[in-house]
């Protein structure tokens, strides 16, 4: 089994304020353990690689204008709300405004089906005359509509208060 590399953590903010995470090898190994090359992380070699791996992103609209090495555990495990991440200086924080919008996105995502369920079901009633039927399925689709309106989105303080928000039952 080949040894895995050693590496450090960079956090690189962007002119926009989002985070992107570099992972940056130092040392390579081979099959049979030996080094196959190792360089230092300094200033240069970490621009460098910056540089390097600046050519996928949007240079217009998200230059990378700082950076610094940060420890693993400084990083969330949990990535659901990885693009309203921000780096303070000293650790990563999410930005609430971005993780609120975040939510809202996922909870479009969560109720596509179960609408495109109630469309059909809703075509089915129309087909039978069923206004009744046709009169629930229209307020619960307009229950699922309203829960990226729902206030609390907006209250919210921290992830753990926006995750409880979720869509009806």
């Amino acid at each position: 089994m080949t040894k895995p590399p050693e590496t450090l953590r960079i956090a690189l903010t962007c002119a926009d304020g989002t985070l992107a995470l570099m992972t940056f090898v130092t040392t390579e190994y081979r099959a049979d353990g030996s080094i196959a090359w190792a360089r230092l992380a300094t200033r240069g070699t970490v621009d460098a690689e910056i540089a390097r791996a600046s050519v996928s992103f949007d240079p217009e609209q998200v230059p990378v204008i700082s950076w610094r090495f940060a420890e693993e555990s400084e990083i969330p495990t949990d990535r659901t709300y990885r693009n309203a991440w921000r780096d303070t200086g000293t650790g990563v924080e999410h930005d609430m405004v971005h993780a609120r919008e975040l939510h809202r996105n996922l909870l479009r995502e969560a109720r596509a089906p179960r609408l495109a369920a109630l469309d059909l079901a809703y075509l089915q009633a129309d087909e039978t005359n069923a206004q009744a039927r046709k009169e629930l399925i229209a307020e619960e689709k307009q229950r699922l509509r309203d829960i990226t309106l729902d206030p609390r989105i907006e209250a919210v303080q921290t992830i753990a208060e926006l995750r409880v928000i979720e869509l009806p039952a």
